[in-house]
């Protein structure tokens, strides 16, 4: 079992800027972030995969939010610039099990706050 232990969040203004950090205790084959706001479901927020580096953005964060990663030390970071108070959610770090698999460990998730 591959345990994702978060660093990061906390409150911040409008148009302000967050870093998120993930570490998993094992291998990964690629990492991602999601969000959960209040009273909606579970978004993907932005992914990368290990093979190739590609990496997915949600239209929302597009330009906004920077994922980055370490395949061999198998950490995310997800950088939040330009925050706004839509981007309110817990957080949270996730890893695929296998190359084409779905995200199959998850973390404890990380509190986001952005006032206006």
């Amino acid at each position: 079992q591959v345990r994702l232990v978060e660093s990061g969040g906390g409150l911040v203004q409008a148009g302000g800027s967050l870093r998120l950090s993930c570490a998993a205790s094992g291998r990964t084959f690629g990492m991602g972030w999601f969000r959960q706001a209040p009273g909606k479901g579970r978004e993907s927020v932005a992914s990368i995969g290990w093979s190739g580096g590609n990496t997915y953005y949600a239209d929302s964060v597009k330009g906004r939010f920077i994922i980055s990663g370490d395949n061999s030390k198998n950490t995310v970071i997800l950088q939040m610039n330009s925050l706004k108070p839509e981007d309110t959610a817990v957080y949270y770090c996730a890893a695929r099990g296998t190359e084409a698999g779905s995200f199959k460990y998850w973390g404890q998730g990380t509190q986001v706050t952005v006032s206006s």
